[in-house]
């Protein structure tokens, strides 16, 4: 059984060859039974797929569709022995439908397309080392897997051995290959470089990235637009309407004197200049191009309405931990006071070498990075929101905490300790104390980055016209400051020590002066997400609670994907418009030439199935947006940017 496009397209060229026959035919002066024998051909080939599908909906849902109109125009046309007229209604009417199928079909093919680039196979290794070829669909959480050069990731994964650039251009819209090593997160369909990777499952099959772009744009396909809602329920009503006034017009004719003949091909013209073909498939045509793009691009829209309500967005809030910065905390300053600073990094990493806090994390990495062991402790013990009790291997009590721990164990610092101490502080970092007995050792300051693509998508915006950018944060005013001045915002865009539900009482006020985006990535980001008008979550870094609650996904933590997205918002409610104003104004012309000017029927079909094409192809165009195109030039700028805004702190001695 061929495809329905492959379908529709031979029925359209026997419509088109039938009609080509017949009018071969009547030049050549052709029997009449070859001509009338090539014009059935036309009819039954470009009439009974319509037909069928004109009755069916008819029978069992009640409706009058367009395809009953052109039917009924066409069949109009023969009952006035104009066949050839009603062939050329009948060979437009179904090039355009074909054409449409290709172009409304790209929805289907996308989601074809990400299923097609799931591995079938995965190389799983067991206990005992062995490595064998299983179904990737089989894998469970924990599993060891071993990824080949040259191969896809067959589900989302941790590195735990290896290093390799992965090209993740098919999931996040990456147009380079991206460098990866151990603890970095991989995702199922993703390319392996020149590497081989060790890399331990996260997710099932069914749960991976892929799963959910796969659902996300099957369930777009279903969530329609109110644009769209609109256009479709305009089109039930108006072909009803039209159906009426064709009827009305034909009883009107003949009552002031017009043959029967000729009312009846009036009646037929009227049928196809007032169809509304061109108005139900302006919206749609834009629409799912558009959500194909974007999720070429490395963004999910959960719909049509998601879509179009964030064109209208005009203020934007953004979390701060993970979504304006990277979530990945470092070592920005070792401070030591009268100790070796490798002693006192060898000490920091002991004490937190189970704990797995992110300031824990960072002391850790840090370690590893200048190949520092870290110090022998025993008997660990966590005093939650202060820090870590140890002893070392002379017995003696180690610490390493804040200020609050320092309280605790009655540890007193000298002024210039206490001096040094506020300095670290006042600079908006974290800062980890370290001592042995009564004795400051010295201290460590760690703080989360800003995302290098926060600062251009922020100016971005804002060169855009979007009114307001706001910052809210649970973190401390000083570290939240820190980061927002990075990045360009001003001190009265920046909210700090927010607990949930005042992030939410924030956007509610921001609703208050128009449409507002919340962009985040956290668990404690879902009521936010869920409260603003339209929700963005950090795809490939957020939180499952977090994409269920938004509107909007983003599989990269690009930045500038969002500023794209909403580029593409707004160009795709301008299309909209300009299919609506175009398809109006097109029907009104044709009925107006119609009813005063004896306009012909093929003249009425060229008009009728050529504004149709004319609103598809605008819509087409959103297919090609910059959304997909890749941000080499846009990168390298970035780069530039934040070498001289955000120099990487180095460990001082």
């Amino acid at each position: 059984m061929p495809s329905p496009i492959i379908l529709a397209a031979i029925l359209t060229l026997a419509t088109g060859l039938g009609l080509a026959f017949g009018i071969a035919g009547e030049i050549a002066g052709a029997p009449g039974s070859w001509v009338l024998g090539a014009y059935i051909l036309a009819y039954l080939a470009g009439g009974l797929p319509a037909g069928r599908k004109a009755l069916a909906n008819l029978l069992r849902n009640r409706r009058l569709d367009i395809d009953l109109l052109m039917v009924t125009a066409a069949l109009a046309a023969a009952a006035v022995d104009e066949m050839r007229d009603g062939a050329i209604l009948l060979f437009l009417f179904s090039l355009a439908g074909t054409l449409e199928e290709y172009a409304m079909g790209r929805a289907e093919r996308e989601v074809e397309a990400l299923m097609a680039m799931r591995p079938e196979t995965a190389h799983r290794r067991d206990a005992e080392g062995r490595v064998t070829e299983v179904p990737a669909a089989s894998l469970e959480r924990g599993d060891r897997v071993m990824v080949r050069p040259g191969e896809r990731i067959p589900v989302d994964a941790v590195i735990r051995g290896g290093h390799s650039n992965l090209d993740e251009a098919s999931v996040t819209g990456e147009a380079m290959p991206v460098s990866k090593g151990a603890g970095d997160k991989v995702f199922e369909a993703t390319v392996n470089g020149q590497g081989i990777l060790e890399i331990e499952v996260v997710r099932a099959a069914a749960e991976s990235t892929v799963a959910r772009m796969i659902e996300m744009v099957t369930q777009a396909k279903a969530q329609k637009a109110p644009s769209e809602r609109f256009s479709a329920w305009f089109g039930q009503r108006y072909t009803v309407a039209v159906l009426a006034g064709s009827i009305l017009a034909f009883v009107v004719l003949l009552l002031i004197g017009r043959e029967f003949g000729d009312a009846l091909y009036r009646a037929a013209t009227l049928l196809v200049a007032a169809s509304p073909c061109a108005i139900v498939i302006s919206v749609p045509a834009a629409i799912l191009s558009a959500l194909s793009a974007s999720a070429r691009g490395g963004v999910l829209f959960k719909g049509g309405a998601a879509l179009e309500s964030f064109g209208a967005v005009r203020q934007f809030a953004f979390d701060k931990t993970g979504t304006l910065t990277e979530g990945r905390a470092r070592v920005v300053e070792i401070l030591p006071f009268g100790c070796p600073q490798d002693e006192l990094l060898a000490l920091a990493a002991g004490l937190e070498a189970e704990s797995e806090h992110h300031v824990a994390a960072a002391i850790r990495r840090e370690a590893q990075r200048v190949a520092i062991a870290p110090a022998p402790v025993t008997g660990a013990q966590n005093h939650p929101g202060e820090g870590i009790v140890a002893r070392n291997g002379d017995g003696e009590a180690v610490f390493a905490g804040n200020p609050r721990l320092l309280a605790h164990l009655a540890v007193s610092a000298d002024a210039r300790v206490e001096e040094a101490l506020a300095r670290l502080a006042a600079s908006g970092h974290s800062v980890i104390v370290i001592g042995r007995g009564s004795r400051i050792l010295g201290a460590i300051s760690i703080a989360d980055q800003p995302r290098t693509s926060a600062i251009e998508a922020l100016a971005r915006l804002r060169a855009a016209g979007i009114k307001r950018i706001t910052m809210f944060t649970g973190d401390r005013a000083a570290v939240a400051h820190r980061i927002g001045a990075a990045i360009g915002l001003r001190a009265e865009d920046i909210e700090a020590e927010l607990m949930p539900q005042e992030k939410v009482a924030r956007i509610s006020a921001m609703r208050a002066r128009g449409p507002v985006a919340f962009v985040g990535d956290g668990v404690n980001d879902a009521a936010a997400l869920a409260s603003a008008d339209i929700g963005v979550a950090m795809g490939t870094a957020g939180s499952e609670v977090a994409l269920q609650a938004a509107d909007v996904a983003l599989l990269s933590d690009d930045l500038r994907r969002l500023e794209k997205a909403w580029h593409l918002a707004r160009r795709t409610n301008r299309i909209i418009r300009q299919n609506l104003f175009f398809a109006v104004g097109a029907m009104l012309a044709l009925v107006i030439l119609t009813l005063f000017f004896d306009l012909s029927l093929p003249l009425a079909v060229i008009g009728h199935e050529g504004g149709t094409l004319i609103v598809v192809a605008n819509g087409l165009r959103l297919l090609f947006d910059p959304i997909r195109a890749p941000e080499a030039a846009s990168r390298a700028m970035t780069k530039i940017a934040a070498a001289r805004l955000l120099p990487r702190p180095v460990p001082s001695a």
